[in-house]
């Protein structure tokens, strides 16, 4: 029987090999960039909005891909679209280049929160953020879907911020449906008033974003996609019934 101290010996290194084990490269974190440092890019990326939709996907702002393609979450380590069809929120899987079709396609639409681009959500300031709050207020009170889904902890963040004056509290943050009382859009004058689109915060589809499994962030989305394939299956059904 070889001796155990034989069995721990390291094979000598060929010539020329190095004998220190490998690593794994640090992921360099970006810090906050003016938007000068982008300035250059065309933002082709535009809304994609309809009234009366199922849901609209609330994302943070475009990446740089994103923005010069003009096609939403199109960074291929993005998981939006993957996410999209295992959720069952689409009935299959659809490509980035399809985001301008997803009104029409599922009743579902896509905006975010901040619309210049940068490489990652970590080159944009809070303050950036909370000053686009309003601006989506504004566009569900206009477009009126049944609900919005939050893509990402960091924009529920903002608009929890500007809505409450404080940063929320860790046991007051939850993924899936809010309160009632954190409707989007609500309109509460006028000859036409609104009590406003339900709210889910889901989890960001970055591929940058660390800290939650797969099978974590699928669960989450799966409970949207349950209800958005019930509405979509039984607004097919409102429309096929034949008219008194």
């Amino acid at each position: 029987m070889e001796p155990s101290s034989a069995k721990h010996k390291r094979k000598p290194a060929a010539a020329g090999q190095s004998t220190s084990p490998v690593r794994k490269a640090k992921r360099v974190l970006s810090s906050y960039a003016p938007p000068t440092k982008y300035a250059h890019l065309v933002n082709k990326l535009t809304d994609s909005l309809a009234p009366n939709l199922i849901c609209i996907f609330i994302g943070l702002n475009p990446g740089l891909r994103t923005a010069t393609t003009g096609h939403a979450y199109n960074h291929p380590s993005n998981l939006f679209w993957k996410l999209l069809h295992k959720s069952k929120c689409t009935p299959r899987l659809c490509r980035a280049e399809e985001d301008g079709d997803m009104p029409k396609l599922y009743n579902l639409g896509l905006t975010n929160i901040v619309g210049r681009p940068t490489k990652d959500g970590s080159e944009l300031s809070k303050a950036e953020m909370d000053a686009g709050v309003a601006d989506l207020e504004a566009k569900v009170a206009l477009q009126r879907p049944e609900a919005v889904a939050i893509v990402g902890k960091s924009i529920w963040e903002s608009i929890w911020r500007v809505r409450h004056g404080a940063n929320i509290k860790k046991d007051q943050f939850k993924y899936g449906w809010q309160d009632d009382t954190e409707r989007m859009g609500v309109v509460k004058t006028g000859e036409s008033p609104w009590p406003g689109a339900r709210l889910f915060v889901a989890t960001t589809t970055s591929g940058l974003a660390a800290g939650m499994r797969p099978h974590e962030k699928e669960q989450i989305w799966k409970e949207l996609g349950d209800w958005v394939a019930k509405r979509r299956a039984e607004r097919n059904d409102e429309e096929a019934a034949p008219s008194s």
